[in-house]
């Protein structure tokens, strides 16, 4: 194999967000793993992960519209021994970096059942710290009693709390550091806000706390696939735009929906479709909550029902970086199944109706003046008080906001280009327009005009472009790469089309004569 050319490239496909918001492929060097990465793909290795899941999209049987892009040479160059395995008893993982938030991995290792409650796959319960610990009454509330392994787990510190949001059975997932070391900075300060006026009679609390060799596994997973890019972003099957959608709330369908939900979503968004799953306590943002019938996403104004459209976008879509993962694979009758009985669990829709949705202009072409414009009034704005000056969701308010169930919540950080609500600049624009019902987003239709609205989106959309959507560092590529793939003449809209710098470039060989291709990406 050696002798192959194909089995001696680095280079892939890879989308790429451009200065005007297209996104489009070039040809660009897979990167290698992170020392931490290395130790979660050994972690993989040691635990038989590969029994059961394949890493490789084929060209036949429609692969590339069930998991992604067809899978390509140059992925593998770091993958020794590689690990394509020949048996699906689980998904294909090639392409699973990035569907999830690294929540939904700790918890679906702590149990499966919790996100996928028809999983076979075993729980791995030794990649966790796992330590018993009585509560007391506190002045504020519960409070953990202060034992060795809370010691260990934390730093204690007073001025930095770290939020435990416990299940009903009193599990508590930790959220771990970056490299996976203890102790966490803070003291665990435990919040039973989901549960109301009801909380729990718990006496001790589980502290579940992912170990160093399971956060190198998440970190591992999420890196499949992610040398392709910002790939997701024109995946056809995962991307709909339905606005005005009617689907007959029969009992039927209800009664299918039920089943889908309780084979797919109980999880996360409980029996009762409070948000309170079994798998909250490891989820931030937290689920769903169905029963106050507010919802973030929709096509209508401010305050408003979202459509059946809206909502089948959503689950259709899925909602990035968080737990909730696209579900373009189930059928779409399945979806709308789901939808007819989401809309029983909360009296809102049996007392109201959606308003129309809102008309949105079409997009005016993107510009360089277009982002200036746009740059001068995300400060003019004070976008960056939530969003930060770089756009990476760490501006001067971004810890004190809360949501209107007074949960913590996060500004969005667009730099990687992982947007909830979609990541195309018309998908930004309707934020913009609509707010985002629940959360400290607000409407900008009345305080500012539509071309003003465009400006911000574009530039929002900016922060990401030539950027990796796993780190949200920026591509190494040249000033005539960048302007060609900003060039509206140049397609490079599909993998086989991507842009090649160095075939553009008339690059030679040191003998000076240029390289045979063989396949886009492949030469001598």
């Amino acid at each position: 194999p050696a002798i192959l050319p194909e089995s001696r490239t680095k280079q892939v496909s890879r989308a790429v967000r451009t200065d005007l918001g297209d996104v489009k492929w070039v040809r660009y060097d897979a990167s290698d793993y992170t020392p931490l990465e290395t130790l979660g793909r050994a972690v993989y290795i040691r635990e038989g992960c590969w029994y059961c899941h394949s890493q490789y999209v084929r060209p036949v049987a429609g692969e590339e519209l069930r998991w992604g892009p067809v899978s390509e040479a140059g992925e593998y160059a770091f993958d020794l021994p590689h690990l394509f395995s020949t048996r699906r008893i689980g998904p294909d993982l090639t392409r699973v970096g990035l569907k999830y938030a690294d929540d939904w991995h700790y918890a679906h290792h702590w149990d499966p059942r919790l996100v996928v409650p028809e999983s076979i796959m075993p729980s791995f319960k030794w990649l966790f710290e796992q330590a018993r610990v009585p509560v007391r009454k506190g002045n504020a509330g519960l409070e953990l009693e202060g034992t060795p392994a809370v010691a260990r787990y934390f730093t204690l510190r007073k001025d930095t709390p770290v939020l435990l949001f416990p299940n009903e059975t009193g599990v508590v997932f930790v959220r771990p550091r970056p490299d996976g070391e203890l102790p966490i900075d803070g003291a665990p300060v435990l919040d039973l806000t989901p549960f109301g006026d009801k909380p729990p009679a718990l006496t001790s609390v589980l502290l579940v706390v992912p170990t160093k060799e399971l956060v190198g596994l998440v970190r591992y997973v999420q890196k499949l696939g992610t040398n392709r890019g910002a790939w997701r972003e024109v995946f056809e099957p995962q991307n709909v735009a339905v606005s005005v959608m009617g689907i007959p709330q029969t009992e039927d369908l209800i009664a299918r929906g039920k089943e889908e939900f309780e084979e797919h979503c109980i999880g996360c968004h409980g029996v009762k479709g409070d948000g309170n799953g079994l798998a909250a306590t490891f989820l931030f943002p937290r689920p769903r909550d169905f029963t106050i019938g507010v919802f973030k996403f929709r096509s209508t104004p401010s305050g408003s029902l979202p459509t059946d459209g809206d909502l089948f976008r959503t689950i259709t879509r899925g909602v990035r970086w968080t737990a909730m993962p696209t579900w373009h694979e189930l059928p779409d009758k399945d979806r709308f199944a789901v939808i007819t009985y989401i809309k029983t669990l909360s009296p809102r829709w049996k007392e109201e109706k959606p308003e129309p949705p809102v008309v949105l202009p079409p997009p005016p072409p993107a510009t360089p003046e277009l982002l200036a414009r746009g740059k001068e009034l995300y400060v003019k704005a004070k976008c960056w008080e939530c969003h930060g000056d770089t756009g990476q969701g760490d501006g001067p308010s971004a810890d004190q906001l809360k949501d209107d169930l007074k949960f913590p919540i996060r500004p969005a950080d667009f730099t990687k280009g992982q947007f909830k609500g979609g990541s195309h600049v018309d998908d930004i624009y309707r934020t913009m327009t609509l707010g985002l019902d629940g959360t400290p987003m607000p409407s900008f239709a009345d305080s500012m005009s539509n071309e003003e609205r465009w400006a911000i989106s574009y530039f929002v959309l900016s922060f990401s472009a030539w950027a990796d959507p796993l780190t949200g560092q920026k591509l190494r590529l040249s000033p005539e790469t960048k302007a060609s793939l900003n060039s509206p003449d140049v397609r490079a809209n599909h993998p086989r089309l991507a842009l090649d710098p160095e075939r553009e470039s008339g690059v030679a060989r040191v003998d000076g004569r240029k390289s045979r291709v063989y396949y886009p990406g492949i030469r001598e």
